[in-house]
């Protein structure tokens, strides 16, 4: 710690007595010389007791409990005020970043102590890095929501008036029945959607809890860990590298080149360059664009300024989706139809009522002119007008939208589980569709655990067990250019075990390499050296350098190491063993790229170090280098890759490797991974190019050309960007992969981003539609096969749907029209209503994705959702119910020689039972065996019987209510025959092939009925299942 001088003193005084100050400004100065004064003492007790416990220093390592327990107390505003106002001034008061830190009782090498007692006191003093965000919506939110349903205001008025009327004319004892029976019907189904729909907003809000659960790496008892972005505190020290989000305000203590991009927080798109003397502030929530640093956090959770800022919004996850727009275009449709019916049922009834021509449940004529009281005469025209809303409840099928909802929730759920966080919706439905995806090669296809396995010095391989051949001026360099050219470290424990290495796969395995292979103390190598300047790595680049001056000699000294062939692109000389330095003609360059081509060949990622010594002005010099050497890293493909490529080969799913290696790196992965097949190597260069090639193609030959391309070598993420927009551009739905910030534009530009969840950066993360949290290609598979899942169970909700409101629309308008009266009453229409929009969609939205999923081609961006294969399994059912349900209504009590009552109930039932069985014949469009993986869905089977047993009490004991009557086990075995029969029908009506011409065309041009787009015959081109 460096002494106080009274003159420091003095302009504290002074600046503490100037009238500028505010009040509050006065008040956190006090507080500087009040910790100054105490920072002086101690200072002075140094220098009169030298021995003195190392307790006292503010900047020691805490060594007992007793430290632990003497947090100081200083105030969070004052911390607040600094990050608020960036006030450099204040942080020089209080002893630089330094100061802060041995104030805060941080050690800036070791962090701090990581016990829950010390985290659990600096939680309570300084606060938790969580924010104040407004509570999720409650369920009377949800259910509020529902009452403001037109059709359902309108059933509760007409219900209303029911009660009023029924009451006053048969009193309460018999009159409540026919409106209360609609009350309580309503309700139930408002009841069943608030409780779907707020399921749904806590389903969101614990998926935006897990999206914003970001991991950071941080220094505690001299250990690097990653941990939750939750459990960072004021005074750890978090490590901040390219791509990452800022977890906190806090302070820069170390680090090389750091950018931020603080567009976030002030809309400035220029980024900001942080550094010790000029501007050491990092806000929370900015990010990393450029360098890495260690930082010194000040103020977490609603201390920061992003803190503030986040507790107004409420992040919405529940946007609607494209198919929930075009669901809703749909319903509108249906809704339109089904008001035309229901207006005419409500004309023609009131014209027969009106007419005479209606009658009581006691055979006489309802309406007598004048003779009829106005009571009865307002009491018909209430039950009437019941009964025309309650078509339009029915013909609008609300449960397409709950279909999808609960689809996408239930697939997010279960995607989670297969390695998939979902972070946008219209991803789950997109990814169903995508015809292409470009993936990274390095952790994605591969394992990402990087080990040397070859390693040549000049000309010569240099096997493991004869390190000790290399010169040790060699070894010395290597030191420097591994050591100190690095965003990896080393921690040794007091144990003397096996060394823990921390960075990206690539800096661990050379960082490993040289400590336990070559020897190096990586300590040692950063206290005899100094780094005067670092260029971090990047995907542009495919480099990193640092120079830096040894302490020893004072010399000073570049470092590069990159991608093999660009170090020796920028060398003039080579490194022998023995420590001699050659010069590099042509060919002895070309022996070079042979080399670096050989273990390219056999899967290897070469690294290559380079040297030259400089002086300090000349800056980190490229060319005039001497190459050093160069490293063979082993990079093993993940098991089951090869499987999941094939998947989606025969999904029809093309898959385009984009990698940074050189090409025979990338020809042998994709070789080994299935991307690349044998018959492949003739049309080599068509099918494997570098991103240079790609990049110098005109757009012509860009949109001719990439089609073939299998492997992208050598590219950048512009080129990957590049891609993705001709890929589009061709009418391609587009999946890419990426894990680096650079990628971020390509993710967005893509139909579908996927970002990589443990070596992809937050920017990454942010740019995507869905992280795969395994960073695994067979999990893109899954995702894959979860898409298709979802857009077929919407279908198949959607057709068991629409053959209701067919059947349920047909009956009530032509009994209406012809007989004068609705078979289907108000509350059992609302009945049906029930099982068909909430549990219908709850049993088949929860289908689980089967392999055949990926045997099927991809569902093109124009293929309409209801396809002919739907219509035609639709229609059939719907005629069948029509055709049962109309004889059951014109000739029902002759043939079952039963009453008017029994008869409606008969009506009532076998149209229930029949959705039932429908239901089973929904699960699957094209296939004929509907019962297969039935027993696996335990939850369609539960609603199955739900279903049954609800309609058994409505039928047999709530006969008041639902206007039923009791049922003989005849009568209900001829209900259950009569459903039953939907099965076979459905089986059989399978045989029948259908056209690729959408149904729907033939409206528009009557001549498609009879030719197809290419000019057969249908019947010459059935088409199976897409």
């Amino acid at each position: 710690m460096r002494d106080l001088k009274g003159s420091d003193y003095s302009a504290l005084v002074l600046k503490l007595t100037s009238s500028g100050l505010t009040k509050a400004q006065r008040r956190w100065r006090i507080a500087y010389t009040a910790i100054y004064s105490i920072r002086a003492m101690l200072s002075l007790l140094r220098e009169i007791v030298p021995q003195k416990s190392p307790d006292v220093s503010l900047s020691a390592p805490y060594a007992d409990s007793a430290m632990i327990n003497s947090i100081p107390e200083i105030e969070q505003d004052l911390l607040f005020q600094i990050m608020k106002e960036k006030d450099l001034r204040g942080v020089t008061t209080l002893g630089g970043v330094e100061g802060v830190a041995a104030a805060l009782r941080t050690n800036p090498t070791t962090g701090i102590h990581g016990n829950e007692q010390e985290l659990s006191r600096r939680q309570e003093l300084f606060g938790s890095n969580t924010y104040h965000r407004p509570p999720p919506k409650g369920l009377l939110f949800f259910v509020s929501e529902a009452f403001k349903d037109t059709t359902i205001l309108i059933l509760l008025a007409c219900a209303i008036l029911s009660l009023g009327f029924g009451i006053k004319e048969h009193g309460i004892k018999e009159g409540w029945y026919e409106g209360g029976s609609i009350s309580i019907a309503v309700f139930l189904v408002i009841s069943v959607s608030a409780l779907s729909n707020f399921r749904q907003e806590r389903q969101f809000d614990k998926l935006s809890n897990i999206s914003n659960n970001i991991k950071v790496e941080v220094l505690r008892d001299g250990r690097r860990q990653l941990i939750s972005i939750f459990d960072v505190v004021v005074g750890d020290v978090v490590f901040l590298k390219i791509g990452d989000q800022i977890p906190a305000d806090g302070l820069f203590l170390d680090g090389h080149s750091l950018h931020v991009d603080e567009s976030s927080m002030t809309g400035e798109s220029d980024h900001v360059e942080v550094d010790h003397k000029e501007n050491p502030f990092l806000l929370s929530g900015t990010k990393v664009v450029d360098g890495f640093a260690q930082m010194l956090v000040l103020s977490v959770g609603m201390n920061t300024t992003w803190g503030q800022t986040m507790s107004s919004i409420n992040q919405d996850l529940n946007d609607s989706t494209p198919l929930q727009v075009r669901l809703d275009t749909l319903t509108s449709t249906i809704g339109k139809v089904g008001l035309m019916v229901a207006a005419l049922v409500l004309v023609v009834l009131l014209v027969r009522y009106f007419t005479g021509n209606t009658e009581g449940k006691d055979g006489k004529r309802e309406y007598n002119g004048s003779k009829t009281s106005v009571d009865h005469v307002f009491n018909a025209v209430v039950r009437i007008i019941a009964a025309a809303v309650t078509i339009v409840v029915v013909a609008i099928p609300e449960g397409l939208p709950l279909a999808v909802t609960l689809t996408l929730a239930y697939s997010m759920k279960r995607m989670m589980s297969d390695q998939a966080m979902v972070r946008k919706l219209s991803a789950c439905e997109t990814m169903g569709s995508a015809t292409v995806i470009c993936t990274d090669k390095t952790g994605t296809l591969t394992l990402n655990e990087m080990k040397v396995t070859k390693f040549w010095v000049g000309q010569e391989s240099i096997h493991e067990d004869s390190c000790n051949m290399i010169s040790s001026d060699v070894l010395e360099l290597f030191y420097q250019g591994v050591g100190l050219n690095t965003t990896g470290s080393v921690c040794v424990s007091d144990s003397g075990s096996t060394p823990e290495f921390s960075g990206s796969p690539t800096e661990k395995a050379l960082i490993s390499w040289a400590v336990l292979k070559l020897g190096m103390d990586m300590e040692s190598v950063k206290q005899t050296h100094h780094v005067l300047q670092v260029e971090t790595f990047n995907s542009t680049k495919k480099r990193s350098g640092v120079l830096l001056r040894r302490k020893s000699d004072n010399t000073v000294h570049v470092h590069w190491k990159g991608a093999a062939e660009m170090i020796l692109a920028m060398c003039s000389s080579y490194y022998k063993a023995n420590g001699s330095v050659d010069s590099m003609d042509s060919n002895t360059k070309n022996r070079f790229e042979t080399i670096i081509q050989g273990m390219a060949a056999s899967s290897l990622r070469c690294i290559a170090f380079a040297h030259k010594v400089t002086s300090e002005d000349s800056g980190i010099e490229e060319e005039g280098l001497s190459l050093m050497g160069i490293v063979g890293l082993k990079d093993p493909c993940r098991p089951g890759v090869a499987k999941a490529v094939e998947a989606c080969k025969l999904a029809g799913v093309n898959i385009k490797m984009i990698t940074g290696d050189n090409v025979f790196t990338a020809k042998a992965i994709a070789m080994e991974c299935g991307i690349l097949e044998h018959g492949d190597q003739d049309d080599d260069k068509e099918v494997v190019v570098d991103g240079v090639q790609f990049r110098n193609y005109n757009d012509e030959e860009r949109i001719q050309k990439v089609d073939k391309i299998r492997v992208m070598a050598r590219s950048s993420p512009s080129d990957k960007l590049l891609m993705v927009k001709c890929l589009r551009q061709k009418g391609h739905v587009v999946a890419v992969t990426g894990d680096g910030t650079n990628d971020a534009p390509a993710l967005k530009e893509a139909d579908i981003g996927l970002s990589m969840g443990i070596q992809g950066t937050e920017v990454a993360k942010e740019s995507s539609d869905i992280v795969i949290l395994d960073d695994n290609f067979a999990s893109v598979a899954t995702v894959l096969k979860w898409g298709r899942c979802v857009y077929n169970n919407i279908q198949k909700f959607i057709q068991f749907q629409l053959t209701v409101n067919v059947a349920a629309l047909v009956i009530n308008f032509i009994a209406a029209v012809s007989a004068g009266e609705v078979p289907l009453t108000t509350v059992q229409l609302l009945w049906v209503n029930l099982i068909m929009d909430t549990l219908g969609a709850l049993a088949l939205a929860t289908e689980r994705p089967t392999n055949e999923l990926l045997k099927q081609k991809p569902v093109g961006r124009t293929e309409p959702l209801i396809t002919n294969i739907m219509w035609r399994n639709l229609l059939a059912q719907s005629l069948y119910q029509i055709t049962i349900l109309l004889i059951f209504q014109f000739k029902g009590r002759s043939i079952f020689n039963v009453s008017k009552e029994v008869k409606d109930t008969l009506i009532f039932n076998t149209f229930v039972l029949s959705q039932v069985f429908n239901e089973f014949n929904s699960r699957e469009m094209e296939k004929r065996n509907v019962f297969k993986g039935i027993h696996r869905n335990k939850l369609f089977i539960g609603i199955i019987a739900i279903t049954i047993l609800l309609q058994v009490i409505m039928v047999e004991f709530l006969k008041k209510f639902a206007d039923t009557v009791r049922l003989t086990g005849w009568q209900w075995g001829v209900c259950i025959g009569l459903a039953a029969l939907s099965w076979p029908i459905g089986f059989f009506m399978k045989f029948i092939p259908v056209s690729k011409t959408p149904f729907l065309s033939y409206l528009k041009s009557p001549t498609s009925l009879f030719k197809s787009s290419e000019g057969s015959s249908l019947l010459d081109k059935p088409l199976r299942h897409r």
